[in-house]
């Protein structure tokens, strides 16, 4: 039996701490442990980080839901979330609802939220940052 575990891994390019903070008002995200440059017991390889990168954030665990994932602001500005997107599933229309729209504010929706024949309440949207993500309502098929 494989024991193994897949775990999301974002990069957000200096900007981890803002998406955290929208995360949290937007779906209610949870941060579990976080740890900055600064706090590190090793100095990072000469050249890795720039000086002014001290407060930025090396690894921080969070969740939303059940769901954990992991971030960081990486070592380098800029952000570049392309071939997936982050599937998000709620119990009724009017969590789905609100969770799209708040994701969804500073975005841009790729799939407004619809009845789909998997799904009473199916949507897609980038968000401010350039997470894709799928926002549904498990139906018959989900």
């Amino acid at each position: 039996m494989n024991t193994a575990q897949i775990q999301p891994y974002l990069f957000f390019g200096g900007r981890c701490q803002e998406a955290l903070d929208f995360y949290a008002a937007a779906v209610g995200a949870k941060v579990d442990f976080v740890m900055r440059h600064k706090d590190s017991p090793e100095a990072p390889p000469p050249g890795m980080l720039a000086a002014d990168w001290a407060d930025k954030i090396m690894h921080v665990s969070f969740h939303i839901g059940g769901s954990p994932l992991m971030a960081s602001d990486g070592c380098e500005p800029g952000a570049k979330f392309d071939g997936f997107s982050l599937a998000l599933s709620f119990p009724t229309a009017a969590e789905a609802e609100k969770a799209f729209a708040a994701l969804a504010d500073g975005g841009q929706v790729k799939m407004p939220l619809t009845k789909t024949f998997w799904s009473p309440c199916f949507g897609m949207l980038t968000d401010r940052f350039g997470m894709g993500w799928m926002v549904s309502v498990p139906g018959a098929m989900g």
